[in-house]
């Protein structure tokens, strides 16, 4: 189409423009990502965990405790700071990886070409696309020369679809159609220009294109609490009822045996510091912040933290296959020429026959010297690869013209000159039937060649046909590719690759109980092709987009339970799989990169998208990014995820038996009656607000048990205080308690002061609290076998413990702060000895257990 053509098209002024953009406004998707550092502060300041630890500050502060007050919420500064900085970088490593946030388009207003951002497209203008840009609105094609375009990102397929223009091309009437390889009318915002040029004018921009509706899909779904948070508040709420009971007990009993209700407030504030539970929302944070970073050195980036441990009780994780599970590139497979056949061997380059060269040839000579479609870019990988001579890349030759796709005509021409011979050389490739009908084939070798691409085809692949031929330097070219004489070549099949990682971290995930399923918009042959050669149960088993569109819900919940491909879904059904699994009591991670995968990517339990290939939207809806497209990394993101709760469980254990003998050295003395507390309110801060959250990063630092991969998704989604976990613990407390017990009275019957008896049992209670921690490492290993394993916190924590703890028992101005005394060096032994003690009983526990699996 000549430019004057297109102007005559163009009818916007620039006042026109200004009222279209008022109306229609800019593209709400970009506007939806504009956040900012107070984004992330509103969204961390309305976790509860920090909620409850700036309460608890703030209790201290009503006590009168200010000292205490300022270190807790000295504490949750740095807390809050941890979280905003590894939001702040998720979000800055986000915004680096945007490639789609506002293309460029060349649109023609006023006669003139002028290029803007996307996002100021409106409809009616005409805009002008070229080789390599993204399509800014959604449109109907005017004028096409060899348009092909990438909309793998809506449709999920790999392949590019060629686009006419539309019969007439000023008419508007043409209704929009969903995109599908069939849509050769429309271009859709989003896709990529992979070849040739087009105009075409724009009809939706916006929320109404669309990546737009699919963009306002996501704003109907609401992202569902995970179990740990549901459980970690219920547990938290639980402890703050306890405490208050407990507290008011204290109060009203030592007020009415003993007559001193100021003394007996005391005494239940400090039983109350003792119960509170910040170390729960304390420690759930530290592990998923750590847990975050871990994940990111294998390229796994958090968006959400919550997401790192819900990933190892996954039951099912649905994965795309264009860019997940395959590069999202094309590849030759096979070649066929005369009865020869030549396969592509994806574990071992094999150079082609002589006798196939011209094939390739050819082909490359059919394509453009730096072309952009995934299929030509095919044919020069294989000279690039040395797999054919290089000589027949012809570097030095011109193209002379070229014979673009036209419509019913599908194939492409190129004439080439070459300056040495008397002749231009004429290279053909397209459709297999088009193909051989500019060749002029008979029956019989278009029989031969339908078997071919028959066998070719079941095995889903995709498949051209190449043809050369030769016409005379110095007369006219013909205005049809097919009055030139051309001989038939042969088939060229190529398929989009799968990546080197995929079939080895589905079988870890099929090893470690997870499902996976391949939700894909390709072909049915190709999904089921693509599925047997990674290893997915059931690969002859596809059921199609259609086939959902006309079952019943229980139906589909019921067929889910075996089928794991299902091939030419849209969006909408990519959505409805995920709530049929979800209603099944699966737990769904979901991988994606388009933007047809966003709603699915929220709806999911966990959503994974890519990083390099996905797009913005997919990223925003997901809870976890791949950075490097690996499908590999999520095999890692599994592991860690369940090394996490396995450590969280022990972290969890460890605070709930530590609780038991500072809360019941805290309200023994009120109920029997002591003359004087065991612990006072300074004591608890020691241990709550020292020792508590450095063990946490101990435990955070444990290596993963053994056998971590081979367990079901079950074990990691039963409930974190599990009733056989809480038992323990709480018999670990109780033990702990009385070996405290045993050494208060021991000195008190030994004849020791007050303070000396506070000191012996402050003690036992110290050490007890520390073989805790080297006892709770492991379940499963004896404390000499876990010290085999490393562990970069324990020296630190365990150090700088057992020196705090040597200097307030020695030191006359900290011991008058704690209410010490000094004591002889074998009463600090028998203390020591005292809490050592305490954990002998669950080692033996331990090695009894060891044997009976055994």
């Amino acid at each position: 189409m000549h430019e004057r053509a297109i102007r005559s098209l163009t009818g916007l002024s620039q006042s026109q423009v200004a009222q279209r953009l008022a109306t229609y406004g800019h593209n709400t998707l970009q506007q939806a990502k504009k956040r900012g550092m107070g984004h992330i502060i509103l969204s961390v300041v309305r976790e509860p965990m920090f909620l409850l630890l700036i309460a608890c500050g703030t209790l201290y502060l009503i006590i009168g405790e200010p000292q205490d007050a300022l270190m807790l919420l000295l504490f949750v500064i740095i807390m809050m700071g941890i979280t905003i900085v590894q939001e702040g970088k998720t979000e800055k490593t986000l915004e680096a990886l945007r490639d789609l946030s506002s293309p460029r388009a060349m649109v023609i207003r006023d006669g003139e070409r002028i290029t803007i951002a996307g996002r100021d497209v409106v409809p009616d203008d005409i805009v002008v696309l070229s080789e390599g840009e993204r399509v800014p609105a959604d449109g109907v094609v005017l004028w096409a020369a060899n348009l092909s375009i990438d909309e793998s990102l809506l449709t999920g397929e790999s392949v590019s679809v060629t686009k006419q223009a539309v019969e007439g091309y000023a008419d508007s009437d043409c209704p929009m159609q969903r995109p599908n390889a069939e849509s050769s009318l429309f271009v859709y915002a989003g896709s990529l220009v992979v070849g040739g040029q087009g105009v075409y004018r724009v009809r939706s921009t916006g929320s109404n294109t669309e990546m737009g509706k699919i963009g306002e899909s996501l704003q109907s779904l609401d992202r569902e609490d995970t179990a740990l948070q549901r459980e970690t508040n219920k547990i938290v709420r639980l402890f703050f009822v306890i405490a208050a009971v407990l507290c008011l007990l204290i109060i009203v009993v030592y007020g009415l045996t003993r007559g001193n209700w100021l003394e007996g407030v005391l005494s239940g504030i400090t039983l109350a510091m003792a119960m509170l539970p910040e170390e729960f929302p304390v420690v759930l944070t530290i592990f998923l912040a750590l847990g975050a970073s871990r994940i990111s050195r294998k390229h796994v980036l958090a968006r959400r933290m919550h997401a790192v441990e819900s990933l190892g009780s996954a039951t099912v994780l649905c994965s795309d296959k264009t860019g997940t599970i395959t590069q999202n590139k094309m590849q030759v497979q096979q070649l066929w020429a005369d009865g020869e056949r030549f396969i592509q061997d994806p574990q071992k380059k094999k150079t082609v026959p002589e006798s196939l060269h011209p094939l390739i040839e050819y082909g490359i000579l059919a394509s453009r010297k730096d072309p952009f479609d995934p299929m030509e870019k095919a044919f020069l990988e294989v000279a690039d690869q040395k797999l054919i001579d290089v000589l027949h890349v012809h570097p030095s030759w011109d193209i002379v013209r070229e014979y673009p796709l036209s419509q019913g005509f599908f194939s492409v021409t190129n004439v080439w000159k070459n300056e040495t011979a008397k002749t231009y050389e004429v290279a053909a490739k397209g459709a297999v039937e088009t193909i051989m009908d500019i060749c002029h084939l008979d029956e019989e070798a278009r029989s031969a060649i339908f078997e071919e691409v028959s066998d070719m085809a079941g095995k889903g692949l995709r498949i051209l046909a190449v043809a050369k031929g030769t016409y005379a330097k110095g007369e006219a070219l013909p205005e049809s590719q097919h009055d030139f004489d051309f001989d038939f070549l042969g088939l060229v099949a190529l398929a989009d690759p799968i990546r080197p990682t995929a079939s080895e971290a589905i079988g870890l995930c099929h090893q470690a109980g997870i499902r996976v399923v391949m939700i894909t918009g390709d072909y049915p042959q190709t999904a089921s092709n693509i599925a047997g050669q990674i290893g997915l149960d059931n690969p002859s088993m596809v059921m199609t987009g259609m086939e959902l569109e006309t079952l019943e819900d229980s139906v589909l919940q019921e067929k889910l339970k075996h089928c794991n491909v299902f091939a030419r879904v849209i969006p909408e059904q990519k959505l409805q799989l995920i709530k049929a699994l979800k209603a099944n009591g699966e737990r769904v991670a979901m991988t994606g990169d388009g933007v047809n995968d966003a709603p699915a990517l929220k709806a999911s339990d966990i959503g994974i998208a890519m990083g390099q290939r996905g797009t913005d939207v997919a990223r925003e809806a997901s809870s976890l990014v791949l950075l490097d497209d690996d499908f590999s990394s999520i095999v890692w993101a599994v592991r860690i995820g369940r090394r996490i709760f396995d450590n969280l469980r022990k972290a969890m254990a460890y605070i709930v038996s530590v609780h038991i003998p500072i809360a019941g050295m805290s309200i023994i003395p009120v109920l029997f009656q002591w003359k004087e507390l065991a612990l006072l309110p300074v004591h608890i801060v020691f241990l709550e607000l020292l020792i508590d959250p450095a063990c946490s990063i101990v435990f955070e630092c444990e290596e993963e048990e053994a056998g971590v991969m081979q367990r079901t998704p079950a074990s990691y989604a039963s409930s974190l205080f599990s009733r056989s976990m809480l038992f323990i613990s709480s018999l670990q407390g109780l033990v702990s308690l009385l070996f405290v017990l045993c050494t208060w009275f021991g000195f008190k019957y030994a004849g020791f002061s007050l303070e000396a008896q506070r000191t012996g049992s402050f003690i036992t209670l110290i050490i007890s609290n520390l073989a805790l921690i080297l006892t709770n490492r492991s379940w499963t290993e004896r404390i000499s076998k876990s010290f085999r394993h490393a562990n970069a916190a324990l020296g630190w924590v365990m150090s700088a413990a057992l020196i705090f703890l040597a200097l307030v028992i020695s030191i006359r101005p900290l011991q008058q702060v704690f209410h010490f005394a000094s004591i002889p060096l074998w009463a600090i032994g028998a203390a020591t000895l005292s809490g050592m003690l305490s954990i002998v009983w669950f080692e033996l526990y331990k090695s009894l257990k060891g044997r009976s699996r055994n």
